[in-house]
Parts: C-alpha cells; structure tokens; sequence
C-alpha cells in the first residue's frame, strides 16, 4: 500500500474530488486550509492581502496498483494551467491498525 500525498490550489478543488470518484478511491483525509509556496517557481498561497489564494490537501492511502493512475491524472491536472498549481507525493505504507 501507497500514501499519496496531494496539495494543489484551491481553484483545482473539483478536479481532485472527481479523480478520486473516477478512480473509486473512497477513503480519504482533506485539509481545506493549507498555506505554502512551491519549492521552484511558485507564488505563497498564504490567505492573506497580499497573497489571497489558499491551498488544500488530500491524502489517500490506496493499493500500489492506483498510484500510477493517480499521478498521470494530477500531471495532467498541472498541464492545464501551471500557475495554478497541484504536486502529489508517494510514501510506503508498511503497516496499519
């Protein structure tokens, strides 16, 4: 099992909701409220005066088999308009209760 972790631009809110419908990945934990800036070229999303817009962030542990899928479709979430913004990231599950 995978951990996939997404953190994406509010505006790309609906996009991800529908992937994980598409790709019936029921289980899932949403932070609505998440401040950062892209680590190369990308603007703070802070929720303040100066920088208004706001991030979320979704992770879903989900079967190896998935994660292919997932990236494929948040690399083409992020072709759609770059400036927006959306990064996924995978960790190793090794164990649960």
């Amino acid at each position: 099992m995978k951990a996939v972790f997404i953190v994406f631009n509010q505006a790309n809110t609906e996009r991800v909701e529908y992937m994980f419908d598409k790709l019936s990945i029921r289980g899932f934990t949403w932070w609505s409220q998440v401040n950062g800036r892209g680590s190369v070229d990308g603007e703070p999303r802070m929720g303040t005066h100066t920088w208004p817009e706001m991030n979320s962030a979704t992770m879903a542990v989900v079967e190896d088999d998935k994660v292919d899928e997932i990236l494929a479709i948040v690399r083409k979430i992020d072709e759609i308009n770059t400036e927006v913004g959306i990064r996924a990231f995978v960790w190793d599950i090794l164990k649960t209760a």
